[in-house]
Parts: C-alpha cells; sequence; structure tokens
C-alpha cells in the first residue's frame, strides 16, 4: 500500500515528534534590537572550519530576522532555562529580560546566563526545503559555559538529560 504525501508527513512528523533532540536559543542583534528562537535542529557540520546547521520554518518575523543578521549567537541550554526555552518558542513570548539571566556583551550581542555554551557564528548558506529554511553557519567563536545537564525536548516536553544514568 503506497502512502499519500499528507500520510507520509504525518508519519514523519510522529517519528520525529517523539526522537529528543538538544534545545538551543539562536539570537541575533538586528536595527531593531535582539532577535531570538528556541531550535531544536543544531547540529554540527564540520570542524575544519567549525560548522553548524539549523532549520527555521518560515522566512519572515523573527526567523527572517536571523537570516538577514550579519552574526548570530546559538546559546546551548540547561534545564534551567525550561520557562525562557518556553518563552523563545512562541510568537509573542517575553524574550531578553533580565530575569531571564540576559545581559549584552561588550559588541552588544545577547548573553545567557547559565548556558552550557555559546556559539558564535556567521551564515555561510541556506537553502530552501519545502516551507522551512536550512541554515548552515561558520562558527567564529566559542565561549564555554556552566557545567550542566542539556536540555532535551521531545513529543512537545523539556526533558532534564543525565548522562549519570548511561546506557540501559
Amino acid at each position: 500500500m503506497q502512502e499519500n504525501a499528507l500520510e507520509r508527513a504525518a508519519h514523519f512528523k510522529s517519528i520525529f515528534r517523539v526522537h529528543p533532540a538538544g534545545v538551543t536559543i539562536i539570537t541575533a542583534m538586528t536595527d531593531d534590537g535582539p532577535v531570538g528562537l528556541t531550535a531544536s535542529s543544531v547540529a554540527s557540520v564540520a570542524v575544519d572550519p567549525p560548522a553548524i546547521s539549523f532549520s527555521v520554518t518560515r522566512a519572515t518575523g523573527t526567523a527572517g530576522a536571523l537570516l538577514r543578521a550579519d552574526e548570530l549567537q546559538v546559546h546551548f541550554l540547561a534545564p534551567e532555562h525550561v520557562a525562557t526555552a518556553s518563552q523563545f518558542a512562541v510568537s509573542g513570548g517575553e524574550r531578553f529580560t533580565p530575569e531571564q539571566g540576559w545581559t549584552f556583551d561588550e559588541d552588544g550581542a545577547p548573553r545567557l546566563a547559565g548556558a552550557r555554551a555559546r556559539l558564535r557564528g556567521e551564515t555561510r548558506d541556506t537553502l530552501r526545503v519545502g516551507g522551512s529554511v536550512l541554515v548552515i553557519a561558520e562558527v567564529t567563536g566559542i565561549e564555554a559555559g556552566e557545567d550542566a545537564h542539556p536540555l532535551l525536548f521531545a513529543d512537545r516536553t523539556f526533558y532534564d538529560f543525565d548522562p549519570q544514568l548511561g546506557v540501559v
């Protein structure tokens, strides 16, 4: 039996909905101020030069502003950032508040307190795939952060990953 496109899309989404992924917040400075969104699609692409990829679901609004920015920052989140990740995941959510732990570095770029790491990067290429845009960014700076468990996301829920549990 052959799947139609709608069935295949639903099946595809159901598989990835329960596939856990690390959670980040991607930010940039624009002429209108800082912008950012929660992303679970960040992946390493290369080591020499260091490069990452991520995808955004549309090229408008916050995602469009990130695509037009000269420089990006990728903040790797810890479980303490669940509320902040939730705010950055919805349109109109509260962003860049001192209560969330945001400050700005000497270059004016956003910095999140307690992040496990922050990468700075510049977009090198983009590729439209359906209604999404795949971004390849070269990493131009790495800032080590807090020694904390990574925040994971699966089935619309945030999880604390504890590497001490080992393999089952």
